[in-house]
């Protein structure tokens, strides 16, 4: 299945007149396959790049969540509050933030945050040969030119304290038949966790979720694309799959990859669309049976870290069951997902 093309969503006016910021939103196919290939990985430096134990108590687990009043849904009106007031991801891809202006747009975000005395959660979705040619295609041009991007973002968010959902789908559809042009993917994936865990950012590699099947080689292409430096990995990213499932899900994941012998990883579930109790499989652009999943926050549970809103509800996935081109804000997409009449509008 298709994952919908990052498309612009929510706007910040930022100062000197940069690009505003947008909310590229990221769909998760229904089922792929997974390969290997990459290099080997531990946990050696995590703690030098800020992602594990440090001194003190990490200011991510004592304040809460930045809700950004500049997101697609506070700016609809009071009809959507239930999803304007909600802490939300904001995304970052290439298109939108190029790389002569993603470190400044990176760096004005964290700074409204740091003002906040909250959390800032990221999603990077810039890969090449992102989403293997389905809704959501793009990203860069090369190794190189992402490599430059991402060192970018870092100098962004440097000394943050953020939390960063690191290209969902790009492990999921390695190996994929229609995703032939994923070789170095994995070594691009190491890169950016290292980079981004260098620079203050608990990262987490994302896995797909638990309906993408099979994953019997998924701890392995976690472990070669860098987890060792990460925080740990992301599920069910813009997808629909119960809470109880991805947590089964992560504890299989988190089992394979003790036996690869890397430890103390963390997870954190993607719940903003989760809400409905039967999932139809398959069907996950702008499924009219979706609904808002639990609200986002952080429990520091165990393995578990929280539940965040990646995805920003009320935004399509494609030109699929009435919506619009994904990314944009369409109110009957936001209606079905609170449970309300359609508007019939976008």
């Amino acid at each position: 299945m298709a994952s919908p093309l990052p498309v612009r969503t929510v706007l910040l006016a930022l100062v000197a007149g940069l690009l505003t910021l947008g909310g590229p939103v990221a769909g998760a196919g229904a089922g792929a396959g997974a390969g290997g290939g990459g290099g080997g990985g531990g946990r050696a430096d995590a703690a030098a790049a800020g992602t594990t134990h440090q001194r003190g108590v990490d200011v991510r687990r004592t304040r809460g969540l930045f809700v950004d009043n500049k997101m697609p849904a506070a700016q609809q009106g009071p009809a959507y509050a239930a999803i304007a007031k909600k802490p939300q991801a904001l995304w970052f891809s290439n298109e939108y933030y190029p790389t002569k202006k993603v470190q400044a747009v990176a760096r004005e975000y964290v700074r409204r945050a740091a003002l906040a005395r909250k959390t800032p959660m990221l999603v990077v979705y810039s890969i090449p040969d992102r989403d293997c040619g389905q809704y959501s295609s793009g990203g860069l041009p090369g190794a190189r030119a992402y490599k430059t991007w991402i060192a970018q973002l870092a100098k962004g968010i440097k000394g943050s304290k953020s939390m960063v959902i690191l290209e969902p789908d790009a492990i999921p559809f390695y190996g994929h038949s229609e995703c032939a042009n994923s070789t170095g993917r994995l070594s691009l994936l190491r890169y950016a966790t290292r980079t981004l865990a260098r620079a203050g950012a608990w990262v987490y590699l994302d896995a797909g979720h638990s309906g993408w099947t099979p994953y019997d080689g998924r701890a392995l292409l976690l472990k070669k694309a860098g987890i060792g430096y990460a925080r740990g990995f992301s599920t069910n990213v813009s997808n629909f799959r119960r809470t109880g499932s991805e947590q089964a899900y992560a504890a299989l994941l988190l089992r394979q990859l003790r036996k690869l012998n890397v430890r103390s990883v963390k997870y954190v579930i993607d719940t903003s669309r989760n809400g409905a109790a039967d999932p139809v499989a398959g069907d996950v652009i702008n499924p009219t049976w979706a609904r808002l999943g639990a609200r986002p926050r952080l429990v520091f549970k165990g393995a578990l870290d929280g539940t965040l809103w990646v995805k920003h509800p009320g935004e399509s996935d494609g030109p699929v069951n009435g919506g619009p081109s994904s990314g944009q804000w369409c109110d009957f997409l936001a209606d079905r997902l609170q449970g309300d009449p359609e508007s019939g509008s976008c």
